[in-house]
C-alpha cells in the first residue's frame, strides 16, 4: 500500500529529512510550504486539508523561537494550537490520522527522573505552552492522533546545536556551555524514519488503538547541553577537541525559562511500536560525517 501524506512544512529539520527519506518507504508525500499554507491562517491550511487526498497527515510546521515566544504569544499559540486544531477538527473523527511533533518543553523539569507521557505537563514558556494547547486540542477533536514529544533536533540542515559548536569551535575562543541542563538529543533524521516507517500502520489504525495518543521519541541516553558539546567535538575534531568549560543556566539569562531536566522517557513508544531507539552519539556521528562531506564537497 502506497500510503499518501499530506505534509506541512518544507524547510525545518524534520520536514527536510522527511522529504529525504521518503524515498525508502511506500510513500507519497505532498509537501506544503508556508506559501501554500501559512499556519498564522488557520482556514487557508484548513482548506488545503480539505481540497486533498490523503491517507496520513504530517505537521511538520511549527513556530519554534523560543525566547521570541515571549513576546510573540498570540502568534506562537495560533501555529503551534489554534491552526494544528483546525486541522484536526477538519479531519473529523473518520478521516486520515494525523502525526504532530511536540516537545519536552511542555514539563518543568522538575520531576528528579525521565518524565513520562502520564506525568503532569506544567510548561514554562510560552512556547512550550503553545504546544501544550495543541496537544490538547488535537486530541480533543481527533481520536487518530499521535502526538510525538521529542527534544534537542538536530540534524545537518538549518540551525542547530551540532552546527553551532562546530562554527564556534572555529573560531579558537574559549567556550562554555550550560552544564546544567540535561535531555536527550533526537535526530531529525531517525525520528522522520520512525514516522515514514509507521505511516501504513497508522493510516490502517482505527481510532482507540495503542498507537496513537501521546508517545515520546528521542535518541536513547541523557546528557547535558555540556557533554553533548564534547560529544560533538570528540566525534569531528578527535585530539584537535577544544576544552568545552562549565556554564550555569544562570549565567545566560533568557527570555524563556527552560526545564533544568525535561529528559522523556520513550519506553512506551518502544513498546508499542517494538522500535528500539539507538543511542544519540551512533545519530551524532552520521551527522558529523554528513556535515564534514558538505564541507569537502565545497571546498
Amino acid at each position: 500500500m502506497t500510503v499518501r501524506v499530506l505534509q506541512f512544512g518544507v524547510t525545518g529539520q524534520l520536514a527536510r529529512e522527511l522529504l529525504a527519506q521518503a524515498k525508502d518507504f511506500d510513500v507519497e508525500i505532498t509537501a506544503l510550504s508556508r506559501a501554500d499554507a501559512d499556519f498564522a491562517n488557520p482556514q487557508a491550511v484548513v482548506q488545503r486539508v480539505r481540497d486533498a487526498k490523503a491517507d496520513l497527515v504530517v505537521l511538520a510546521a511549527a513556530y519554534t523561537a523560543v525566547d521570541l515566544a515571549e513576546t510573540e504569544r498570540d502568534l506562537a499559540f495560533k501555529v503551534n494550537a489554534e491552526t494544528p486544531a483546525a486541522v484536526a477538527a477538519a479531519l473529523g473523527p473518520d478521516g486520515p490520522p494525523l502525526v504532530q511533533v511536540s516537545t519536552d518543553y511542555v514539563f518543568d523539569g522538575a520531576k528528579g527522573s525521565p518524565y513520562v507521557e502520564t506525568d503532569a505537563p506544567a510548561p514554562l514558556n510560552v512556547y512550550g505552552a503553545s504546544k501544550l494547547e495543541g496537544e490538547r486540542a488535537i486530541l480533543a477533536a481527533h481520536p487518530r492522533s499521535l502526538i510525538l514529544r521529542t527534544s534537542w533536533v538536530v540534524s545537518s540542515h538549518g540551525k542547530n546545536f551540532v552546527k553551532t559548536m562546530l562554527r564556534l569551535a572555529g573560531e579558537s575562543k574559549p567556550l562554555k556551555v550550560v552544564a546544567d541542563q540535561f535531555g536527550r538529543p533526537t535526530s531529525a533524521r531517525d525520528l522522520a524514519r520512525f514516522i515514514l516507517g509507521q505511516a501504513e500502520r497508522l493510516a490502517k489504525a482505527p481510532a482507540g488503538d495503542a498507537a496513537f495518543g501521546v508517545h515520546h521519541f528521542a535518541n536513547a541516553g541523557e546528557v547535558s547541553w555540556k557533554g553533548f558539546a564534547e560529544g560533538i567535538f570528540d566525534i569531528a575534531l578527535g585530539a584537535g577537541a577544544p576544552v568545552v568549560g562549565a556554564a550555569a543556566t544562570a549565567d545566560w539569562p533568557a527570555p524563556a525559562q527552560r526545564p533544568l531536566r525535561g529528559t522523556l522517557d520513550t519506553g512506551k513508544l518502544e513498546r508499542t511500536y517494538g522500535v528500539t531507539l539507538r543511542p544519540w552519539r551512533e545519530a551524532l556521528a552520521e551527522i558529523v560525517r554528513e556535515l564534514q562531506s558538505e564541507q569537502r564537497s565545497a571546498a
